[in-house]
């Protein structure tokens, strides 16, 4: 089976279109969704050095209405996690698309064509044009992604195995939009945004266990699985923001052979573990949405219609 191109290098740009699938729109939906690869080869032809690539991913509500039985093991809507401080909302959508390119005009064109034979068909409930900030940097100044696994690694962390046969090499992909308080978070001298990270800011250099915060972004995110090893997933965050308004963020965009692991991040971040040891970044980033999709391989894609 033919999986999606979940993997691959860094985006220069990116677009992240979800969106919620009107009743009765089952049968134009499942078409193009059997059309993504084809308009992918399409728009990527013209300018095949900049690698443009789409992965859709479908969501636990409209899973039935377009697939029937079976339905993925661990699909479910995605569960909002609520702690004594923060909170991770749970939003809206049935369908994802993740657009990246090396440019922001294939990504767009691509995205055109997506909606052109979608419209009417579906709700547009949240669109991010995200791009590449310095040397792979978020928005609040430090290295994003460091810890993703790369080779053979990254393969085993994101694709479903034998353990749910008909839906082997897929992937589970969770997406949440964060906004950061750009001015709060820079008036914090550097040494205070580097503990809050459990990071160096310059050389992106990890700290010691010793000196590395209980609630630091590094220490809540590094979860142990039950036989010693660390449980991995990909990440594919992108920086994003609109100067008109001041709204700026991450698009965070995580995924797994299994949603467990970033169920799990989510919970020590927002709720702690202990409980109330929450991640210090959430004092300056704030979740405005959480959905949890499957992303089948291409081969079922091509054959949904």
């Amino acid at each position: 089976m033919r999986s999606q191109q979940v993997l691959g290098p860094p985006a220069r740009s990116a677009i992240f279109l979800v969106v919620t699938v009107r009743p009765g729109a089952e049968a134009p939906v499942r078409a193009l969704l059997a059309d993504v690869s084809g308009l992918t080869r399409a728009v990527g032809y013209r300018a095949p050095e900049d690698g443009v690539t789409c992965v859709a991913g479908i969501g636990a509500q409209v899973w039935d209405r377009l697939c029937g039985a079976p339905r993925p093991a661990r699909l479910h809507p995605f569960r909002a996690v609520t702690g004594a401080v923060h909170t991770a909302p749970a939003t809206p959508g049935d369908l994802l698309f993740h657009l990246r390119a090396a440019r922001p005009d294939l990504c767009f064109e691509l995205a055109r064509r997506l909606m052109a034979r979608l419209s009417g068909h579906v709700d547009v409930v949240d669109e991010v044009h995200g791009f590449r900030y310095f040397d792979e940097r978020d928005l609040l100044g430090f290295v994003d992604g460091t810890e993703n696994p790369a080779g053979t690694q990254a393969a085993a962390a994101v694709t479903v195995g034998p353990d749910d046969p008909s839906f082997a090499g897929g992937s589970y992909v969770v997406v949440q939009k964060y906004l950061h308080d750009l001015d709060s978070w820079d008036s914090l001298p550097v040494e205070e945004q580097e503990r809050a990270i459990g990071r160096k800011k310059l050389s992106d250099i990890e700290f010691p266990d010793d000196r590395k915060p209980a609630n630091s972004h590094v220490a809540v995110n590094t979860i142990i699985g039950p036989d010693g090893t660390q449980l991995r997933i990909l990440r594919e965050n992108m920086a994003f923001g609109n100067v008109g308004d001041g709204r700026f963020g991450t698009y965070f965009i995580g995924y797994a052979a299994a949603p467990d692991p970033i169920e799990l991040m989510l919970h020590n971040m927002f709720v702690g573990s202990p409980p109330g040891n929450h991640d210090r970044i959430l004092d300056f980033s704030t979740a405005m949405t959480g959905s949890l999709f499957y992303v089948p391989t291409s081969d079922y894609l091509d054959d949904i219609g």
